[in-house]
């Protein structure tokens, strides 16, 4: 394993790099290329505000990156060391190797960097796919987990929210090809105002400033040549985790977590019912549970101040560690 510090530029290895825009750094922020045998992680860091804070770990949704992190990170660096994942093929991060992107193997890949760094257990933070991902890693690798923040994470439900249906059809073969060319005229600011549209329960609450940033990360993501398979593979690996049962099932792994859990859901949330609060309290045991009713799919994009202070109470409930 060999860990390389980037000011800004991108971790992509000569075979799999185009040429494309440099991922954006905010102030304060560090990315690290991580090289295992047949992956390469990037990973965003702030430095903690003292030295000897346990370590933590945040990791996106479908099409996301680390940079949906960058509003909750500042406000718990005096709480943890915080570190989020690009996972393979989103954000910095180049595809595996092995072409692998269902949830076990996106699990793999954080369990691995966990591994290879040695920062285990860490406070394991996860938005949708990355929710999926944070249970099945708390599940088969409880030593590296103090505790788990869910927040939409995407767990199996039998009745579909509506507007998750062309995510789902993504896995479908053929459509995301079909769906590529029917928008290829589609700009990268009306792209962005459509996903926008379905993971924040306001929009408007977006500022000017992060939507230029948005923009322009959407503008870097479409130069990716392995941006389309990337979404598919990752899309039809949540498909594929919604249809395992008996003790690979995500809900099976759900009852099987030891670490604390903070669970947080949106009233608005367009992706993952809010009605799925109920069964993963029962579920995850003990669980905390924050509900915002006027957030969306990304709280911690959102209302990254009222989940820091769930985390908190989190932190406080496990004696502050």
């Amino acid at each position: 394993m060999s860990s390389t510090e980037l000011p800004g530029t991108q971790a992509v290895t000569a075979a799999t790099a185009p040429t494309v825009s440099a991922v954006r750094v905010a102030e304060g922020e560090r990315l690290r290329s991580v090289a295992l045998p047949g992956l390469t992680l990037t990973v965003r860091s702030r430095p903690a505000d003292r030295t000897g804070l346990p370590p933590a770990l945040f990791v996106h949704g479908l099409g996301g990156s680390s940079q949906n992190w960058s509003a909750l990170m500042p406000l718990l660096a005096d709480a943890v060391d915080p570190d989020a994942v690009d996972l393979p093929g989103f954000g910095d991060s180049p595809p595996p190797d092995d072409g692998n992107y269902s949830v076990t193997g996106h699990a793999r890949a954080v369990i691995r960097l966990l591994d290879a760094e040695g920062r285990g257990p860490v406070h394991l933070f996860g938005n949708s796919l990355g929710g999926a991902v944070a249970t099945r890693v708390a599940a088969v690798r409880p030593d590296l987990v103090r505790t788990l923040t869910l927040i939409s994470p995407a767990l199996p439900e039998w009745r579909v929210q509506r507007p998750a249906v062309p995510t789902g059809l993504l896995a479908v073969p053929g459509v995301a090809p079909l769906f590529a060319r029917l928008t290829k005229d589609w700009t990268a600011e009306q792209r962005t105002r459509g996903v926008m549209a379905l993971c924040y329960g306001d929009p408007a609450r977006v500022s000017d400033e992060a939507f230029r940033h948005a923009v322009a990360e959407m503008e870097r993501r479409l130069e990716l040549p392995y941006f389309w398979d990337a979404m598919t593979r990752s899309a039809r690996g949540i498909v594929d985790a919604y249809t395992l049962g008996g003790q690979h099932s995500l809900w099976r792994q759900a009852e099987r977590v030891l670490a604390p859990t903070q669970l947080v859901y949106g009233g608005r949330d367009r992706l993952v019912s809010y009605r799925m609060a109920r069964r993963a309290s029962a579920a995850f045991r003990g669980a905390r549970l924050l509900t915002l009713p006027e957030a969306g799919h990304v709280a911690m994009m959102e209302y990254p101040e009222a989940v820091a202070q769930a985390f908190r109470e989190l932190l406080d409930d496990c004696g502050g560690s």
